[in-house]
């Protein structure tokens, strides 16, 4: 079983489109995944095809549980998508819920110990990290095995990468030492700029093979498909993105 963080402190990058598409992406490849929003925002929540303010039951429900010892039921507050994949919402609630962790003992764990009490159900769990460098990240960081950070192709978000970097060693140097860096994976290429071009070439020349085999082209089906509620197999399954990121699961399959 392995835990995915997809992280970047910027937003705007893809992050919770890669988390849905990725994850089902997986599941077609024959693996159990879980999906968690770890954003206040409920972003991939509502990609997903939930409104993130109605649910009663959310991560942090979850977290609250875990401050205090309460029991967690099997699969409690987990839904289940049509295509396979399952997810822990999240909705505002979260960002209250963050601030209370400020003020508890061991609170960079607190997630990890709530994935302790699900993991076993599957292959892969997958964290949408909120675009910040905050105590939910911290946390997710902290559960994960790897992370991915998906990184448009433009100046200014590829500038934020070094700062980002910079936290994860941190991270593996502090509290967990078994965080790797699975890749550095490029989204929103759009192959008939220059820039985004020339930022590919650029990012692949600077972190070598940290940066992941597949790009993700830039594709206004993209935006299209996240107010649908499908994922882009659905919605366009013969276009360019779906067959990214289809090859986007079977690359993170090849890195185990």
């Amino acid at each position: 079983m392995k835990i995915i963080a997809l992280a970047n402190q910027k937003g705007g990058v893809g992050k919770s489109t890669t988390a849905a598409s990725l994850g089902i992406g997986l599941v077609r490849e024959g693996k159990k995944v879980l999906l968690v929003d770890g954003d206040a925002q409920g972003n991939l929540t509502q990609m997903l095809g939930w409104q993130p303010d109605e649910l009663e039951v959310t991560l942090s429900t979850m977290l609250e549980k875990v401050m205090v010892d309460h029991p967690i039921q099997p699969k409690e507050g987990i839904l289940q998508h049509p295509e396979g994949v399952e997810l822990m919402p999240a909705n505002i609630d979260l960002s209250a819920t963050e601030v209370s962790m400020m003020t508890q003992l061991s609170r960079e764990t607190l997630l990890k110990r709530y994935l302790q009490t699900v993991e076993q159900e599957y292959d892969y769990i997958l964290i949408d990290c909120m675009p910040s460098l905050g105590m939910m990240t911290i946390n997710a960081l902290a559960a994960a095995d790897r992370v991915i950070i998906p990184v448009q192709a433009q100046y200014l978000p590829a500038k934020g990468l070094e700062q980002l970097l910079r936290s994860v060693f941190r991270m593996k140097r502090q509290l967990n030492q078994g965080l790797e860096i699975m890749g550095i994976l490029v989204t929103m290429v759009d192959r008939r700029t220059r820039l985004s071009k020339d930022m590919s070439s650029i990012l692949r020349k600077t972190y070598g093979d940290m940066v992941l085999g597949t790009e993700i082209p830039f594709a206004t089906r993209v935006a299209e498909m996240s107010a649908s509620s499908q994922s882009i197999y659905e919605y366009d399954p013969t276009g360019k993105a779906a067959e990214a990121y289809q090859r986007l699961a079977k690359e993170v399959l090849l890195r185990e």
